[in-house]
């Protein structure tokens, strides 16, 4: 059984592995794998899905300061390691898409899906390599297929591209989300 202190661990292991990205740095204007968004982009949307899910929970942050994308995401991460450490507001559970679930449940299970895969567009957009591990891949993967039929809804991933019959798994899961890998 996965425990509240196992989820926000996740959650936390995966937003530092984003970090180790965004501070890498880069040029922030380069596109990334996600059509018509650049590098600046990803994050933006990383921090504001997350803002946007916490307002939704009744804990609204602060916006990010604006300018350096880093200085923003180092600002959010703060701000998310705070919250994550309220351990009473991660157990509330409220009623998602797929039913009943606690704030930590999805803050690990969806908003950790997004960490992986925007860790992944990121580093492309800076011409980094980045491999998931194989939990990670593991984690991917049941995400993709936890969303079933909404998979392909606006905002989670576009349409599926054709990979290789003996593309390695990452390059299958990334074609599953629309991404050339």
């Amino acid at each position: 059984m996965t425990t509240l202190d196992d989820l926000l661990d996740q959650f936390e292991t995966d937003a530092a592995r984003f970090d180790e990205v965004v501070r890498a740095g880069g040029d922030w204007t380069a596109p990334s794998p996600c059509e018509g968004w650049t590098a600046a982009d990803v994050v933006r949307h990383v921090m504001d899905t997350q803002r946007d899910f916490l307002a939704r929970q009744g804990r609204a942050l602060d916006a990010p300061p604006q300018g350096a994308v880093a200085e923003a995401w180092a600002a959010h991460h703060g701000a998310m390691r705070a919250i994550v450490a309220d351990r009473a507001f991660m157990a509330q559970e409220f009623d998602g898409v797929f039913g009943r679930v606690t704030v930590a449940d999805t803050l690990a299970r969806f908003y950790g899906f997004d960490l992986l895969v925007h860790r992944w567009d990121l580093a492309r957009a800076h011409g980094l390599e980045v491999a998931w591990t194989v939990d990670e891949l593991d984690r991917v993967e049941r995400a993709l297929d936890g969303f079933g039929e909404h998979l392909y809804d606006d905002g989670v991933c576009r349409a599926g591209v054709t990979a290789p019959a003996d593309a390695p798994r990452h390059v299958r899961l990334l074609a599953r989300m629309g991404r050339q890998g």
